[in-house]
């Protein structure tokens, strides 16, 4: 199980005072606790969005010890005067953002995060809470860390935010609201995989924060984008915001109205009246295992439990009939180990060229 987009030093509940308990030094037992709780619910990979205070940088030393490989940018980099202040650190001239990514390096961070826009206005629907960085800067920026071996994730809302972004090369969109469809073709046409995160919608519905007025059309458009875009090709891989207001740790990923949407949006049927989902992912790739032991190849979509399906196509390679057929039909045979790193690929959130072994 993974998740592609958390938050360790928040908790869901209050930002601010989650952020407190961390800002003299990151909180190791709490730390672990949290670790502890995803570890017991099977994740093995978790993105984190970064924090300037070092929680999800400690959280990235402890997670082999369980079982969790754990990718940090360490912090995320925004421009000053504009979204990002709360939690990341800032840069006002192009030199101070190098110096950024350059910090970034020293700090061990796996790759960039960049902030471009601001926040989905849960209070308006169809609004942004601050203006996008021009076109011109954002491809600095990401051009900036490519040039320093990294991978970019840009928080990024708003179709000239995304656009731009993608434009630019940048590698992974977090978030990603209110893409028009030239837009959605464009992300399938990039290498560039998308972090929906629609849980930090949903789990607002009802609870009176915010208007469902707003919400309820703002989470009906992302459906729509994210099964269009998912129609079109698009790479999107399954994030949650833990650590967002309502999204706790570990359920966050977990959480059934997520996986609800997802499998309608896809076709797949009705959660709540579907088998055991473990049991449906081991059978989805059994049935691809002998399709294409038989010559056929298969694809792995983004609604695969990629760390299952590389364990059930491991086992098979492992096998004397993969032996024969490695002997007998060596084309055959590949198409098994394109698959299997297709999987890999999409397990760490599709970044190929960031540090994720």
């Amino acid at each position: 199980m993974f998740d592609c987009h958390i938050h360790m030093v928040l908790d869901g509940v209050n930002w601010r005072e989650s952020i407190a308990r961390h800002k003299a030094a990151p909180q190791e037992a709490l730390i672990r606790k949290t670790l502890a709780q995803y570890q017991a619910l099977g994740y093995t990979y978790l993105r984190d969005g970064g924090d300037r205070w070092g929680a999800g940088a400690l959280a990235a030393k402890l997670a082999p010890e369980y079982g969790i490989r754990y990718r940090t940018p360490c912090f995320p980099i925004y421009k000053t005067g504009h979204y990002g202040s709360f939690i990341g650190r800032g840069f006002s001239t192009p030199a101070e953002y190098r110096a950024l990514v350059r910090a970034a390096k020293a700090a061990g961070a796996h790759f960039i995060k960049i902030m471009i826009s601001g926040l989905m206005d849960f209070e308006h629907y169809g609004v942004l809470t601050d203006e996008p960085l021009a076109p011109g800067e954002i491809a600095d920026m990401i051009a900036g860390a490519h040039d320093e071996g990294f991978s970019v994730m840009a928080h990024a809302n708003g179709d000239s935010a995304v656009r731009a972004a993608l434009a630019a090369g940048v590698d992974s969109i977090e978030h990603g609201a209110y893409l028009s469809p030239e837009t959605r073709s464009q992300l399938a046409e990039s290498h560039a995989v998308w972090v929906p995160t629609l849980v930090t919608i949903g789990n607002l519905i009802g609870d009176g924060r915010f208007p469902d007025a707003a919400l309820r059309p703002l989470l009906a458009f992302q459906q729509r984008s994210v099964r269009d875009a998912a129609a079109q090709g698009a790479r999107i891989a399954c994030g949650s915001d833990a650590g967002a207001y309502r999204v706790l740790h570990a359920q966050g990923g977990l959480d059934e109205r997520t996986k609800a949407r997802l499998l309608n949006m896809l076709g797949l049927g009705d959660w709540e009246n579907a088998a055991d989902m473990p049991e449906m992912q081991m059978e989805r790739a059994q049935r691809e295992n002998f399709r294409m032991s038989e010559g056929e190849a298969a694809v792995a979509e983004n609604y695969d439990d990629h760390a299952l399906h590389e364990t059930e196509h491991i086992k098979f390679m492992l096998s004397e009939k993969y032996e024969r057929l490695s002997a007998e039909r060596p084309e055959w045979a590949a198409l098994f180990q394109e698959h299997l790193t297709a999987h890999q690929i999409l397990l760490n959130g599709g970044m190929q060229n960031a540090d994720l072994s």
